[in-house]
């Protein structure tokens, strides 16, 4: 059992940055590939990020790509979310979640944990 907790979230401008963190409870969190998705009123839920277990390999959507990064820390139990450059249209909230398993996994079916979510609000 994994527990997720994020944290980080905000109002911003549009341009400016944010960290969101997310812990996880447990002693097996190194097991786990983990990944940010995101949900804007009235649309479906999307993947942002996803990173492997060892955090040796990262994915992104193509709408992130070169303004967010995704990292974690095995010895902390966390994983992290910068984001920079932020657009109106980032304006969501933001979920971690944890796979099971080594690879990252962008579809949201599969991963086993997910987080209670916390809002990210760029004006512009």
């Amino acid at each position: 059992q994994v527990q997720l907790v994020e944290s980080g979230g905000g109002l911003v401008q549009a341009g400016g940055s944010l960290r969101l963190s997310c812990a996880a409870s447990g002693r097996t969190f190194s097991s786990y590939a983990m990944g940010w998705f995101r949900q804007a009123p009235g649309k479906e839920r999307e993947f942002v990020a996803a990173i492997s277990w060892s955090g040796g390999s990262t994915y992104y959507a193509d709408s992130v790509k070169g303004r967010f990064t995704i990292s974690r820390d095995n010895a902390k139990n966390t994983v992290y979310l910068q984001m920079n450059s932020l657009k109106p249209e980032d304006t969501a909230v933001y979920y971690c979640a944890a796979v099971s398993g080594p690879s990252t996994v962008v579809a949201g079916r599969f991963y086993d944990y997910w987080g209670q979510g916390t809002q990210v609000t760029v004006s512009s």
